[in-house]
């Protein structure tokens, strides 16, 4: 489980490509400090394990061996060396709570149809499948490539939200152009409460 407040960007540094599983390492810092073989982290919102790890100076080299799938249906298809990704460690017991519920299990890819700035601040504009959009409501929550961010417009087949510099500054939001790809997670907490009222 994690909360969606990104701890730190990593870079890609190899993308090895197999029949059943495609190897993608990650240089990260923060994020590996204290990681072990077979921990979780979320890679641009993607709930990953770690298979192996080694120095590389300061830093370490994280390596995930990502499914078929799982690289299909996210945005890591379109990684590739010197890309920035998004890095968050699970949600401690003790730790505090800054975002919202976050899996790690996306939901599906969005494309950025708005990116500008406004004043200090960006808006962004996401156009999302079905699947997603039906969970959007304004002011609820969103998992975006990770980033936990509240929804400050809703329309028929996109939704908008604010960028903050800061969030800017400290994500891989900062790489993003309009045509690129997201990965989305709708709120886990709509999910459940329409499981229970439809029983779907």
């Amino acid at each position: 489980m994690f909360t969606g407040i990104v701890q730190e960007t990593g870079t890609v540094e190899k993308i090895e490509r197999g029949k059943k599983s495609i190897g993608l390492t990650v240089l990260a810092g923060t994020v590996a400090r204290g990681l072990k073989i077979g921990d979780s982290v979320a890679v641009n919102g993607c709930c990953l394990t770690s298979v192996k790890i080694s120095a590389r100076g300061k830093s370490k080299l994280i390596q995930f061996d990502v499914l078929q799938e799982s690289w299909r249906l996210t945005n890591l298809q379109f990684a590739k060396r010197g890309s920035l990704v998004n890095l968050e460690r699970p949600l401690r017991a003790d730790g505090e709570f800054g975002g919202h519920f976050v899996t790690g299990h996306i939901d599906g890819v969005g494309k950025i149809t708005r990116w500008e700035k406004s004043g200090t601040d960006h808006v962004l504009e996401i156009a999302a499948p079905k699947n997603v959009m039906r969970y959007v409501i304004l002011k609820g929550s969103i998992a975006v490539d990770g980033i936990s961010l509240t929804v400050a417009g809703v329309g028929k087949k996109s939704f908008c939200v604010w960028i903050i510099p800061h969030t800017l500054a400290v994500t891989a939001l900062r790489e993003r152009k309009i045509g690129g790809a997201v990965n989305l997670e709708a709120d886990l907490l709509g999910k459940y409460a329409e499981k229970f009222l439809t029983g779907k």
